[in-house]
């Protein structure tokens, strides 16, 4: 038998997807909504942030609950860890940046091989269109090798950051893990989805040709915002073409 929670956002649900209730919407309040169906908040909760895992809804901090609009997916290309740039580089999306300068820690340290508490600069980029947020990269690289002026407009690195790709000198080679799990509490709050939402999680290691780690990138998508491709390259054995 479904439980309080799910019949409510049953209605929802039903009232989103027949266009009684319109994309940008604002759903009445907690409180509201909770009197309205006889529940408590905490079971009207529930309701939402099912709805919220389902990225029919979306909760703005300090504004409330929006039915959420439907959103075009980026799409993420692997092999060199870029956004394409022709669904990246849209009117509607932009990125913003944060740096900062951070120690390494043990998972750090594991990424970029590098001593416990090796000064590193952290790039902390969240793509959004409008208000909604599409993706959030945490991209990492040794101090010395950290580009000067992301900020300034005549950055010569801008459209990688744009793009989420590799920040510092061209790698000779890039490796990327990818899975799907829970998002974090930090990616929960700031791509604004449920912290039992899943989502597509990256980690790109760039490295040069001496096999120094010169970035280490943590990605993280909604699940219903990008699209992956990976492209397989043939490589011949010169041993087999000689002779």
């Amino acid at each position: 038998m479904p439980s309080r929670h799910q019949d409510i956002a049953d209605d929802l649900r039903h009232q989103i997807t027949s266009g009684r209730m319109q994309p940008g919407e604002r759903l009445p309040s907690e409180t509201v909504l909770a009197d309205r169906y006889a529940v408590s908040t905490v079971t009207l909760r529930h309701a939402l942030a099912m709805l919220q895992s389902e990225g029919l809804v979306e909760k703005i901090h300090g504004k409330g609950n929006f039915v959420r609009r439907p959103l075009r997916k980026i799409m993420y290309v692997g092999g060199w860890g870029t956004l394409d740039p022709w669904t990246a580089a849209g009117p509607a999306l932009r990125v913003t940046v944060r740096s900062n300068t951070v120690q390494a820690d043990g998972h750090l340290t594991t990424l970029l091989k590098v001593p416990m508490g090796s000064p590193l600069t952290e790039y902390f980029c969240l793509s959004l269109e409008e208000e909604s947020p599409h993706g959030l990269a945490r991209i990492y690289l040794p101090r010395d090798l950290a580009p000067v002026g992301v900020f300034d407009e005549d950055f010569a690195g801008q459209e990688a950051v744009t793009r989420f790709a590799v920040l510092g000198p061209p790698p000779a080679a890039v490796r990327e893990t990818v899975c799907a799990r829970p998002a974090t509490p930090d990616e929960s709050a700031a791509l604004r989805i449920s912290p039992t939402a899943v989502v597509l999680a990256i980690t790109r290691i760039a490295t040069d040709s001496t096999g120094r780690v010169v970035e280490a990138a943590l990605l993280a998508f909604p699940r219903d915002r990008v699209d992956a491709v990976f492209t397989t390259h043939h490589v011949i054995d010169e041993r087999q073409t000689q002779g």
